[in-house]
């Protein structure tokens, strides 16, 4: 019975474990004050300037009254999927919304924002839209765009070569849309004619394809570039769990620098705080937030030199791609294509990319974590389910019986043992009699009746253990995959990423009067219906294992469900909602198999007699 009453213990300890490590590590800090629109006047004038062939180069920023963004004419973007403009100035992709996804779950909420020329709100609800109490901010996005050039090369005049505020004209195409491509052009005056080609698909990958005609007598030497600039530090999650920042990858080797890190590293000559590596063959760098990216790809097999740096004056993150110096012969043209993603991180629309365009680990630009082993897996066998059924919430309760199909071995050698430490209990209760208060004797005989009659007590333990990088492995797959984000599954879950919305305060909306907004530190203290739910699972899970003899580890157990019901309500709702499955699930073996081996849990009795005890 001692043993028994260790292994529940321990596996209690462990349950409790994965909790405070949620706590301690993922969960977010609390909210900072969003700085108004005024603060970030300096960094929209800021344009970074294009990198130096040379070294000792610096910045040169535009002021106010000089920047021709705010002025010059656009071209427009037009797809499934995009809606935005290019700017004639720099001939940059600085305005883009994506137009299958919006900022709340309310059908007239704006679209996402991607790209932005100068600060813009964006609409920011916290609780359920459009209940009473639920609260609304608006964030000014700073500014974030892709801007493409060419550096001079040896002896070449930088005022021969377009700069990323060089305004440009419009040769072919009036709307940049699938199959309507748009060539801008710009002419030095010098005998050099530099043109760029903006194509885009369907989805959310451009190809820009730079060109070069030397009509002049001597050759022309120059490398052609690309820049993603983010104005002022982003508003972040600020989860320790995600990854959000600068991420590329060099020849396969994922790279993922965060914003802080980015002030802190080591100056370059002429660049500040930079990080610069030469990619020989395959490669992207860009940056990422939660569930959106921005990616610059050079063509692959094609090398370049990848750069993640900060302006400190100008308070501009920058990641670039700069190609080597080529030299143009007298009447001759050289071209470069790249490619540009800018969109939502789905994963099917990545994993294409990854495999028809050649794009090296395009996937792992997804932060899967540190166990991407079993939340790549997770997540494919959630995606396949998915299309199968139609609704995420449904295909995580499938996805629950997949993986408990998979532990059932050891659930079943699990349960089995707890059936074979019934059988033995009267020759451990004659093992206690006869030892009396001597501890290290009964411990002893124990284990010698143990290995007599082949039972492992801490086989118990096992199915807990296996459990615990499962549960961390699908609370990643359901915070940072797109695929969750606003995913309904019946009633009042409308977003299976974020909390349950409903609290018994208000009598699950009965009442009129608005609960704690899901999400905040008071949200789980209001008890959301699935929270609930848990706790009544865990405690019938937990009634079917015998009552400890000792009076404070009954106390444990009898508070247990009741502790961990009121810490989950903060969690999203589709991991509560396997964890309900889990519990429902584990219940339905256990009794079976213990049933079967002739020592059935006494469930029923067991409640009967806490409701007793209660009403004593």
């Amino acid at each position: 019975m001692e043993d028994n009453n260790r292994n529940l213990i321990l596996a209690m300890v462990l349950s409790a474990l994965v909790l405070i490590g949620w706590y301690a590590f993922f969960a977010p800090p609390p909210p900072v004050a969003t700085a108004p629109a005024a603060d970030t006047t300096a960094a929209q004038t800021a344009t970074p300037a294009a990198p130096a062939a040379q070294a000792g180069a610096t910045p040169t920023l535009i002021g106010a009254a000089d920047d021709p963004v705010l002025a010059a004419p656009r071209v427009a973007i037009e797809s499934p999927a995009l809606k935005g403009s290019i700017s004639l100035a720099g001939g940059r992709i600085d305005d883009l919304l994506l137009t299958g996804y919006r900022e709340t779950l309310d059908p007239a909420s704006p679209f996402v924002r991607l790209l932005s020329p100068t600060a813009q709100p964006r609409i920011e609800t916290t609780g359920t839209p459009a209940a009473p109490g639920a609260q609304v901010d608006v964030v000014v996005q700073k500014p974030y765009y892709a801007v493409y050039g060419w550096m001079p090369g040896p002896g070449v005049d930088p005022a021969l070569v377009p700069s990323p505020a060089t305004v440009w004209t419009v040769e072919s195409g009036t709307t940049l849309a699938p199959g309507q491509p748009v060539t801008l052009a710009w002419n030095n005056g010098a005998g050099q004619i530099f043109r760029r080609m903006f194509e885009l698909d369907d989805k959310f990958l451009f190809t820009v394809t730079q060109s070069l005609e030397n009509t002049a007598a001597a050759p022309f030497a120059a490398a052609p570039y690309g820049i993603l600039a983010r104005h002022g530090k982003p508003d972040t999650q600020n989860y320790f769990v995600l990854h959000e920042g600068a991420v590329g990858m060099n020849d396969g080797k994922l790279v993922e620098r965060k914003y802080k890190d980015m002030v802190k590293l080591d100056p370059a000559p002429g660049e500040g705080p930079a990080e610069i590596a030469s990619v020989a063959t395959d490669g992207w760098i860009g940056f990422t937030d939660k569930y959106w990216m921005t990616t610059l790809i050079p063509a692959p097999g094609q090398a370049f030199t990848s750069v993640v740096k900060y302006a400190p004056g100008a308070d501009i993150y920058q990641a670039e791609t700069r190609l080597p110096v080529q030299t143009v012969g007298p009447g001759t043209t050289l071209s470069s294509s790249s490619y540009l993603f800018a969109g939502a991180k789905e994963w099917e629309t990545i994993n294409a990319y990854q495999r028809d365009k050649g794009i090296d680990r395009f996937v792992d630009s997804i932060d899967w974590g540190w166990f991407y082993f079993l939340t790549k897996p997770i997540f494919r066998v959630l995606h396949w389910l998915h299309g199968l059924i139609g609704n995420m919430g449904w295909s995580i309760i499938a996805l629950t019986f997949v993986l408990k199909l998979l532990v059932f071995p050891l659930a079943r050698k699990s349960y089995v043992s707890m059936a074979r430490m019934r059988e033995l209990q009267p020759e451990m209760e004659a093992i206690k009699a006869r030892t009396g208060d001597d501890k290290m004797a009964y411990q002893k005989e124990v284990m010698a009746l143990y290995r007599t009659q082949k039972v492992n007590p801490a086989a118990g333990c096992l199915p807990m253990l296996l459990q615990i990088p499962i549960f961390f492995s699908l609370y990643k797959v359901i915070f940072v995959t797109l695929e969750l984000r606003h995913a309904p599954w019946i009633g009042w879950i409308r977003d299976l990423s974020a909390p349950d919305p409903s609290s018994l305060l208000n009598l699950f909306g009965l009442l009129p009067y608005a609960p704690p907004a899901a999400g905040s530190a008071l949200h789980s203290l209001s008890l959301p219906l699935l929270a609930i739910v848990l706790g009544i699972t865990m405690w019938l899970q937990q009634k079917l294992n015998p009552a400890p003899a000792d009076p404070a580890q009954k106390m444990i157990f009898a508070w247990m469900p009741w502790i961990f019901m009121f810490m989950l309500g903060g969690f999203a709702s589709g991991l509560v909602l396997y964890w309900i499955t889990n519990n429902l699930i584990t219940i339905v073996q256990q009794y079976t198999i213990m049933s079967m081996h002739g020592h059935p849990p006494q469930l029923f009795g067991n409640i009967r007699d806490s409701v007793r005890l209660g009403r004593k």
